[in-house]
Parts: structure tokens; sequence; C-alpha cells
């Protein structure tokens, strides 16, 4: 273990000037040799990672590059090939040099919008603002960054003239939005540089390994126990914006069906009062905004991933609840599908994330909940029911205990290898299931997604080696590594100071065939056509992301329960979505969404932005009424948003929600009426 008694020099601290403080500078050259000496990517600081760091870092403060010109980068440029020195020593002043320019320039920025705001725009010219700079050189002055500022404050302004604001109010939101900008820029503290920098630092590296500061790691401890009080949404900053990365299977979000991975959150208000615009505003605070007690009411204002930047907004309102166990804990469902003459049953086991009670485990309750249990129970129930297959339902499920996903894959295998972990040094340790027995040996599916990450891909990985089930939906996430969370406090002696937490990756998972989860994720025997683009989802757009890899396969005894191929198959499958509206319909809004990420510049001209803002929303309610009609449902009209909050909402919901499950049932179906003659003697890893 590393062990530090104290550090030389010392920085003084002041808040006015914005310094390292003395923790900053212990705690870097804490993590610099952790890093060093624990993550499995076993990186060394050099010239050619210091480069990287300090790209990482005017990325992390500038991602749209409208803040500094190019004579600042030149400027800064003197520390590019040395922040890697000065991590090892714990010398913070390049990073807190450069963030007191960004700081100036960012209030500079801000006070140059206020001014543009008196300026009367007119929106009959033809330009255009390009929103997405990320790809473009810096601005070459000041006067090139003011242009950029013009078009960007046009733009703000004409995004809420679309919304149907007067002008007074339109002004007074966005003058709002603009002192915050200052307002925030002047309470950065020494903490908030710090954790911009180190994080630089860390991502620089791999992107799960992150640092967690004091207040940081508060948040991190109340989502690791599900006990928060909220939304149930994990959110990120990109750009200005708070976006949600990802929506909690159970909580209050994903039974509103309201709030998606993708919608921006501009705005939030409590209860009956005004929404408060948060464009801008930290993350930390927008999440302590959003929190709030059991049964409050939270107001937000949100700009739906597929309406694209310019496009509609909306209202939402979503009562705040705990997230608990019981909300994610394992459901079923029988759907019953036509097969000639007759119909099959197929059951569905839905779940949501892989958990066990440890607590009640530890206290020795023999009945405590988990996973693997819940599962147990279910599928004999499903056999008391006579089911003719089983869809195991893993789609937004992001992983959780790898105890359980090892215990889970013995349900449906006999005794066997599950999952590989080779560690930082090397050595390569073996999960297995030592239970011989088999709770179900029927005709197996298992349904996943983009958002299938961890433990899922395990799970999934471990049926499609042992030929157990058929894999299908969209290639998954790609997480197949395993992190610790280390607290700082714990390598330093008589430390008078709270330092924070780093979360390390220390291990990497490989499928009992030696493939990786890692980057790749799982590829499913049947792709879902709605796996546009899979290349930039999950682990795959990351660019210094562990690259897939491959060790020797385990030993282990496939089942053999396959076809030699399931070309037939999944012929069968193309032919019938191409007629299924459900299915049309989900992958027209795929291909939207791929069309929205792709778009970088927005017109200035009014008259050409309502156009577009009609047709997109026009062009949903036909492709949605479409769907409504096939259904049996109501009809919307066009005038209107389609997908309100009315009568039929919540079956609508649940309608699109079982379109790709009934599919993978149906496939079952398919693959059941295959003779034994055809399945694999042998199957080959």
């Amino acid at each position: 273990m590393l062990i530090f008694s104290g550090i030389g020099q010392t920085f003084a601290a002041s808040q006015d000037k914005l310094e390292p403080l003395q923790q900053h500078r212990l705690s870097t050259v804490l993590i610099s040799k952790l890093i060093d000496h624990n993550h499995y990517k076993q990186i060394r600081l050099n010239d050619e990672q210091s480069g990287e760091i300090f790209e990482e870092y005017l990325k992390t403060l500038d991602p749209s590059r409208n803040i500094f010109t190019q004579n600042d980068i030149d400027q800064f440029s003197r520390f590019r090939l040395i922040l890697d020195d000065a991590i090892l020593k714990g010398d913070l002043d390049p990073a807190f040099i450069i963030f007191r320019k960004f700081n100036q320039r960012r209030i500079e920025r801000a006070n140059y919008a206020l001014k543009r705001l008196d300026v009367k725009f007119d929106f009959s010219i033809k330009e255009t603002y390009l929103f997405d700079q990320e790809d473009t050189v810096w601005a070459k002055d000041e006067k090139a960054l003011d242009e950029i500022w013009r078009r960007k404050v046009k733009n703000d302004y004409l995004t809420l003239l679309l919304e149907s604001k007067e002008e007074n109010e339109l002004k007074e939101t966005l003058r709002k939005r603009y002192k915050q900008f200052i307002r925030r820029s002047n309470q950065f503290n020494a903490e908030d540089v710090y954790e911009f920098f180190i994080n630089a630092y860390l991502r620089s590296v791999e992107p799960h390994t992150a640092y967690f500061s004091p207040r940081t790691s508060e948040n991190f401890n109340i989502n690791m126990s599900l006990s928060l009080e909220g939304i149930g949404a994990v959110l990120q900053t990109i750009d200005e914006h708070t976006v949600v990365r990802r929506i909690i299977k159970g909580g209050p979000a994903d039974l509103s069906r309201l709030l998606h991975a993708g919608d921006k959150i501009i705005g939030v208000g409590q209860g009956a009062r005004e929404v408060d615009d948060v464009v801008g505003w930290r993350l930390d605070d927008v999440v302590d905004k959003i929190r709030g007690p059991k049964d409050s009411i939270v107001q937000l204002h949100i700009l739906p991933e597929e309406s694209g930047p310019g496009g509609s907004d909306k209202f939402i309102t979503i009562v705040r609840n705990k997230i608990n166990l019981e909300d994610q804990q394992v459901k079923k469902s029988v759907f019953e599908i036509p097969d000639g003459a007759t119909t099959r049953k197929i059951g569905v086991i839905e779940i949501p994330t892989f958990y066990m009670d440890f607590a009640a485990a530890a206290r020795g309750e023999k009945d405590f909940r988990s996973t693997t249990r819940d599962t147990k129970k279910i599928i004999d129930e499903l056999n008391d029911e006579k089911v003719d297959g089983i869809v195991v339902d893993l789609r937004k499920n992001g992983g959780g205990s790898l105890v359980e996903a090892v215990s889970l894959t013995g349900l449906f295998i006999e005794a066997g290898a599950v999952v590989q972990i080779r560690k930082s040094n090397g050595e390569i340790e073996l999960n297995e299931d030592h239970d011989e027995s088999i709770d179900y040996s029927g005709p197996l599916a298992v349904l996943v997604d983009q958002y299938s990450a961890s433990a899922s891909e395990i799970f999934a990985g471990a049926i499609q080696d042992y030929g157990r089930g058929v894999i299908v939906g969209e290639p998954t996430y790609g997480k197949g590594t395993v992190q610790n969370v280390i607290d700082l406090n714990n390598y330093v002696k008589g430390n008078k100071y709270t330092l924070g937490k780093l979360k390390i990756t220390m291990a990497q998972f490989f499928r009992v065939n030696g493939d990786s989860t890692q980057h790749r994720g799982v590829v499913p025997d049947i792709i879902y056509s709605t796996s546009v683009n899979s290349d930039d989802q999950g682990e795959r757009s990351f660019a210094n992301a562990l690259p897939w890899a491959k060790i020797s396969a385990a030993k282990f005894t496939p089942s053999n329960q396959l076809p030699v191929n399931i070309d037939d198959i999944e012929l069968r499958h193309e032919m019938r979505i191409k007629t299924d509206s459900g299915f049309n319909f989900i992958l027209a809004q795929t291909k939207l969404r791929q069309e929205v990420m792709k778009k970088k510049v927005l017109s200035l001209l009014e008259s050409k932005r309502k156009i577009e803002r009609e047709m997109r929303k026009k062009n949903r309610n036909e492709r949605l009424n479409e769907f409504r009609v096939s259904r049996g449902m109501k009809v919307a009209s066009l005038t209107e948003d389609s997908a309100k909050d009315d009568d039929e909402n919540e079956r609508l919901s649940d309608e699109l929600h079982q379109i790709l499950l009934r599919e993978a049932a149906t496939i079952l179906v398919d693959l059941s009426r295959v003779p034994d003659t055809k399945k694999l003697s042998q199957r080959k890893f």
C-alpha cells in the first residue's frame, strides 16, 4: 500500500485568485502513483501523455471552441509537454493559469452576449450558426470570437422566439442566463478547478477512471445505494447543457415514460412555481435542484433528443420518489404468439438490474432478495404455466452484481465457467457456476440493446458461448472493465485534509470463449435494424477506451441447443418486420435521431426554422398515427403534439415497449421449429 506522510512545498490558498490548495497537490501525487501502480492499462506519464492531457483539459473547459482564441492556445502551448512532470511533482500552477484565463474569457463572452441583446435581430438574413465547433480551428482573434457569439446569441434568441415567447420575456430569460454565466464564473473555487483538471488527466488515461471530490463523493455514495429521492436519471454535462445519459429502470422518470436518454434539461421548477432556466449551470447544481423529497413535484423544461438542435421543446412533470429495490426487481409476463393453426405461450422475464440485498444476506436472512432468487421463482411459475419458451429481457440493464450475473447464468446451464477476469498483473481469475442443476432447459432468447452493459453482457455472452440460447436485439454497450473506488484518505498518515476518492480501472472481463466484452460488446445472433450506426454508441464512442482483446478460452462444454445456422430464422425476421407498423415507426425514429446527432449547423432564417420544426413534428405525428391506427387507438391531430399525455398515452408507451419484445418471442417460436437433426453436434470456439 502507498502511504504518504506529507509533501514539501505548500501553495498559498486564495479563493479570490483561484490558486491550488495543499490537499490538491497531495491528491495529485497520490493519484499519479496509484495510476502508475494499479491501473489496468499500465500507462506511463511522459511527453506524449502530457500532450493528450493538455488537449483533454482544453476540451473540458472549452468543448465548443467559443471561449479561447488561437492566441490563448499559443500562450498555453508552453505547458503542452510539461504537464506529466508537473503532475508527478504535484505542481498545479499550469492548470490554474489556464483556468484563470478561461474564467476571464468566459466572463468577457457573457458580457458581450448581454450587449448583443440590445441590438435588434434581423431573421430574414440568410445566415447560419455552427453550434458544434469541436472539429474547427480556434477563433483567430477576439473579432472572430465576437462573430461566433453574435450568431450564438441570435440563435438563442430565435430558439426562444420559436417557443412563442414574447420579446420582453425572452430577453429577460437570456439576460438571466448570461448573467448566470458571470455569477457562476465568480463562484468557481479551487476545488472546482482541481476537479476539472485532474479528471481531464484521468480521462486521457481511460473513460471509466475518475476523481470524486468530497462533494461529488457524497453524490456518488447516494447513487450507489439507490436511496436518492429524485427522478431516477443519470445526468451529464455536454457543452452548456445538462443531458440525460441514462434512465434508471424502475425510477420515477422510467415509470413516467416522459423523459429519455439523450434529452436535454434546459429548465427546472418546483411544483407549480416558475421554471428556472438552467442552461450553462454546473451539473451538481442542476442535480441539487432536481433532487427533492418523496412525493414532491418537479417540473422539467426539456428539449427531446428527437427534436434536435433548435427543435421543439416541452414541459413535463415528474413526481419524485425513492428508487427502491422493489422497483427494480425481476418481473414476468406471457405472450401468446400465433404459430400456424396453434398459439405458443412465450414467457418473458424482465431483468432491470443485477441486484442483491447484501445487508439482508449478511444478517443471515434466508429469504433475502436477489436477481437469481427472484428469477428462479418466476421460472417455476412459468414452468407451471407450461410456456413453450422464455425470453430474458435485458434492455437498458446497465449491470450490477457480478455474483448475480454468474449465478443467474447457472439457472440455464450445467456447472461451468461463466466469465474470466484478467487483472492488471496479468493474472486470470475464473468465475464459475458450481450448481450442476438446470432450472430451465427449454428454448431461450436473450433480448439486449445498446444500453445493456457490464453484468448484462457477461450473462448474454455466456448464453451465446454455450449455445444455450439465441441473442437478439442491438450490439450491447461494450463495458468490459472492472473498477474499484479508492478512498484517498486511507493512503495518508496523519492527514489533516479531507481528500476525495479515485475510481480506477483494475481488470477486464473476458467471455469463456476468450473474447472480451470490452468495446465490441456482445453482437446478437439476430441484429435488429434499430441498431443503425451502433459504432457511435457506448464504449465504441470513446476514443481512448480499452480496445477489444482476446485470451485463451476457458474449458467449458457447449450445450449445442442452437441450429447449425440461423439464416432462415433471420430471413423470416426481416420479412416480418418489413410490414410491421410498430417496427417501422421505431426504425424511422432511430434514423431521425441519427440524422439529428450528425447535424451541426442551424439556419438563422426564422421562416426556414419554423418550416423545419413544423415538418419534423408533422412527420413524426403522421408516423405515430399510422402506428396508433394499427393498434386500434385514437388518432391525434397533426397540429398538436401527438405524444402529449392523454388517456391513451400509457397504452401507447406500453405498445411501443413491447414491439421488440414480441418480435424476440416470435423469433423463439421460429427457432423451436428447427428439427433436432439440424442442431450443432459440436460447436467450435
